[in-house]
């Protein structure tokens, strides 16, 4: 692993890594900010998973999640969104290929070789995290995501509840098997067998299997993609029959934007922390 850059960012580090990833098969870039905190000891460890198109700068950059780690003592790491590089399948659209993992394990060719987001997010990098990062306790993990992210964020915890202790969004793409944006990616990377897609749908997951953990989710209700892509009444009532724990909140002129996320960050550091730092 090799540091890249670092920056100091109240009182704590935002330093981004490379490494070459087994999961992957190609090189994979990642941040992580350390706070001031992780210098007495252990700190609890976010997962933040970004959005169609975004890397980890996105979120560092326009949201002011920094103040908010700091403030809690929490340490975040930031994966990236895909596989990138030469070697690595890629699509014209920007909803597919590079940029646009989908948080999953592809089984169809070309994307098979390279698109195991899934994998990769909940083996390889925690080990490695664990083990470069002797303040992240692996004990105490929580995750959250903006839309492709958020999707990411309730699937993983879904799959693993007892790992991810505590869960949240931002607009999440709830139901992907359902809507344009994830009826397209999976049937690119899983194929055109749709039972094979409810494993990477949270409406699906939620269904089969409740966890113990209250979900909170933020949705602008003047997001452009609201009506088409999102659908948060989908899991809404999934949730309702499964009964899941849920905090839904339908933000009244917020978009799909960083301004509607900066705005909502610290209610789900509040979120978390209330379960990671008892």
């Amino acid at each position: 692993m090799q540091e890249a850059l670092r920056h100091k960012s109240f009182g704590g580090w935002l330093t981004v890594h490379d490494h070459d990833s087994a999961v992957t098969n190609c090189t994979m870039r990642f941040a992580v900010y350390t706070p001031p905190q992780a210098a007495d000891g252990p700190v609890p460890v976010l997962w933040y998973l970004s959005g169609l198109t975004c890397t980890w700068q996105n979120v560092n950059e326009k949201s002011g999640i920094q103040r908010h780690a700091a403030e809690h003592g929490m340490m975040v790491a930031f994966p990236d969104t895909s596989p990138r590089g030469e070697g690595v399948a890629d699509d014209e659209a920007y909803d597919l290929g590079q940029g646009a993992g989908f948080y999953l394990t592809a089984t169809e060719d070309p994307w098979a070789r390279h698109f195991r987001m899934d994998r990769y997010i909940a083996e390889e990098l925690p080990a490695l995290v664990a083990d470069r990062f002797p303040a992240a306790d692996m004990n105490r993990q929580g995750i959250f995501g903006h839309s492709m992210g958020g999707h990411g964020a309730l699937t993983l915890h879904l799959k693993h509840p007892e790992r991810y202790r505590s869960v949240s969004a931002f607009a999440p793409i709830v139901a992907p098997s359902k809507v344009p944006w994830g009826q397209k990616a999976f049937a690119t990377y899983l194929g055109a067998d749709r039972s094979a897609w409810q494993a990477y749908d949270a409406t699906e997951l939620v269904a089969r299997q409740r966890s113990k953990a209250h979900i909170l989710i933020d949705q602008g209700a003047a997001d452009q993609f609201l009506a088409e892509q999102l659908r948060p009444e989908l899991f809404a009532e999934a949730c309702r029959h499964a009964g899941q724990q849920l905090t839904l909140n339908m933000r009244d002129g917020y978009d799909h934007s960083y301004y509607f996320v900066g705005t909502f960050m610290a209610d789900h550091f509040a979120h978390h922390a209330s379960v990671l730092k008892r």
